[in-house]
């Protein structure tokens, strides 16, 4: 299977995850941390199951198995990041904005892979990452103009560890395999969670979701132990056929899935997710969509 297909099917995956983050944070918990910490226990015991269930390659040095590593702990880094704007933002303004990591990739690739990049290619990043930054430009109604919420800075880090976590991943895929690679991301990704979450405030509110049955561990259950692990298992594998930087474009495509899905739940269950339906918006985030489409296939002709 070609790696660009197996790319956005990770993207469209991932953008189903995005959707019950939001969902999960806007109907069913109180505080920032809550998510990560349920996220980190999820992630942690799905890794050490992983770790324990398949075999390791004998030949192969404890290199990449830091450099897996290293890649889940700036995957959790990256995360808490995006989840501190996700948990007062509209989902499909946010998750554009980490989305542009692939322009970040990319000259990390060029420095430290020796990747090159055609112009086309080069072209079709930055329409992809344009048409990301595009969703997350919002209009002030009292003043007629348009702005970037405050939360576009932090968000922007966060974006710079993710296309970090993605090159570290790419030299650890060079000598693991995907399954082995994904366990330790996990484990990585758990660590830094919960080092910064298991606090007695989110593990206070954690017991309370346990003690009312609440559909929110019901939606983290299936986020993360069948849809998160999809995205992430699929998008390491077309990372292990493909360049970087174009598969993490590729990847970054979940804002335009993120769109659809949003813009579809929206207009079925309004206030499902805190998103605002106006004309205006709607168009700004189909032509965001439009630049993002013409940078896939730039990237496909390319």
């Amino acid at each position: 299977m070609s790696w660009i297909i197996i790319a956005l099917c990770s993207a469209a995956v991932s953008g189903m995850v995005n959707i019950l983050d939001k969902t999960v944070l806007f109907r069913f918990v109180r505080g920032p941390l809550t998510l990560p910490l349920l996220i980190g226990l999820a992630q942690g015991t799905l890794g050490i199951i992983l770790t324990l269930t398949f075999s390791w390659p004998s030949a192969s040095s404890l290199a990449p198995h830091a450099w897996a590593l290293l890649s889940g702990a700036l995957w959790g880094t990256g995360a808490l990041l995006m989840f501190r704007a996700l948990f007062s933002q509209e989902v499909s303004r946010v998750i554009p904005v980490y989305q542009t990591f692939p322009i970040f990739a990319a000259f990390m690739a060029a420095l430290f892979l020796d990747e090159r990049l055609a112009p086309l290619q080069w072209a079709a990043v930055v329409v992809t990452v344009a048409g990301a930054v595009l969703l997350s430009v919002q209009r002030d109604e009292i003043h007629r103009r348009l702005f970037l919420h405050r939360s576009f800075l932090i968000v922007m880090l966060g974006s710079v560890v993710a296309a970090s976590a993605f090159i570290v991943g790419s030299i650890a895929l060079e000598e693991l395999p995907v399954i082995n690679t994904h366990a330790l991301r996990n484990l990585g990704l758990s660590g830094v969670l919960l080092a910064v979450s298991l606090r007695p405030a989110p593990w206070r509110e954690v017991r309370e979701l346990l003690r009312r049955r609440s559909p929110a561990l019901a939606l983290v259950g299936v986020n993360e132990f069948l849809l998160a692990n999809a995205g992430f298992l699929l998008a390491l594998w077309a990372l292990s056929l493909g360049p970087v930087t174009l598969v993490t474009t590729l990847v970054a495509t979940r804002s335009l899935f993120l769109v659809l899905y949003s813009t579809l739940l929206t207009m079925r269950f309004r206030g499902l997710l805190g998103e605002r339906m106006t004309a205006a918006t709607v168009t700004v985030k189909f032509a965001a969509v439009t630049l993002i489409l013409g940078g896939v296939a730039g990237i496909s002709l390319s």
